[in-house]
């Protein structure tokens, strides 16, 4: 008859599960493949950016980081991630000179982004730019 001690036998079965570990598949992911995207953006008064450091970061997988985060992740969405193609609204704006600078940095599902562009008042860069610059305010 055989003997066979217990630390044999631990160390058997420890071996085992080591290499069923490592024979076993990988698990598949639930969550989406696609890039982060996430955009720095900043609006200054003048015609031009803000230089200093700060500035709302908006995140959008999911929406989160500024007031209208899903809104201005759904508008973005839809422009496939191109500020300049979302679409404006119909809306009247005072005749009043008061130049606001928009900036965007950051990615959109992978691809890079940069945008700047001055509007001639706050009325107009939100019937352009939609909830995207909407960073004061309800």
């Amino acid at each position: 008859m055989t003997h066979t001690s217990v630390k044999a036998v631990r160390a058997g079965l420890l071996a085992a599960l080591v290499l069923l570990a490592c024979a076993a598949p990988a698990r598949a992911t639930t969550g989406h493949l696609a890039p982060d995207s996430y955009l720095l953006l900043t609006v200054s008064q003048g015609e031009t950016p803000a230089t200093a450091q700060g500035g709302t970061l908006l995140r959008c997988d999911p929406p989160r980081g500024h007031r209208h985060a899903a809104d201005a992740c759904a508008e973005l969405a839809a422009a496939d991630g191109r500020i300049t193609a979302i679409p404006a609204k119909d809306v009247f704006c005072p005749m009043l000179y008061a130049p606001v600078t928009a900036h965007a940095r950051g990615t959109w599902r992978g691809q890079p982004v940069e945008y700047t562009e001055t509007f001639p008042n706050s009325c107009m860069l939100a019937a352009r730019t939609g909830s995207v610059f909407a960073l004061d305010g309800p």
